[in-house]
């Protein structure tokens, strides 16, 4: 078990931070999806830009991959593993893509808040750097696509 100010617990609380609220930048992804509709999540407002819906998959599928790698698997999703195709647009479907991103993202949370220390300067599977760079890459990541469903909201 880590302590709560160790660096993997300081990370798992950016991640969470990021995702669910109570972030420095202003909304974190789940406070910008709260009133998304799967209209308005499908829609491509924007030539050559992801839908909302695709940056959520996105994100769900980023969330597991980095879970993959602590898991010590090599990985890297690509084409339609890395932006899965969006569904028929039912507000069902929806919900079940906002319920997979958070599951994923629990897990990961999870998993690196109980992270000893030491394995945060390991090499990622098939990578050049290490987990350290990895989360801090997740929460950036999270934080990018939020900045654009913020925009895309907008369009």
């Amino acid at each position: 078990m880590t302590s709560p100010d160790s660096e993997s617990a300081l990370i798992a609380d950016q991640l969470r931070r990021a995702f669910e609220g109570d972030a420095w930048h202003g909304p974190a992804l789940l406070e910008l999806l709260d009133d998304v509709d799967a209209a308005t999540a499908a829609a491509k407002p924007l030539p050559d830009v992801h839908s909302i819906w695709e940056l959520v998959l996105h994100i769900s599928v980023w969330d597991a991959a980095a879970c993959r790698r602590l898991a010590g698997e090599k990985f890297q999703p690509e084409g339609t593993a890395n932006f899965p195709l969006v569904p028929k647009p039912t507000e069902a479907a929806w919900r079940k893509a906002v319920g997979q991103v958070k599951r994923a993202h629990d897990v990961l949370v999870k998993m690196v808040a109980g992270l000893p220390e030491s394995r945060l300067r390991e090499r990622v599977p098939g990578k050049r750097y290490d987990f350290y760079h990895m989360l801090h890459g997740v929460a950036q990541h999270e934080l990018y696509h939020a900045g654009q469903i913020a925009i895309l909201k907008k369009a």
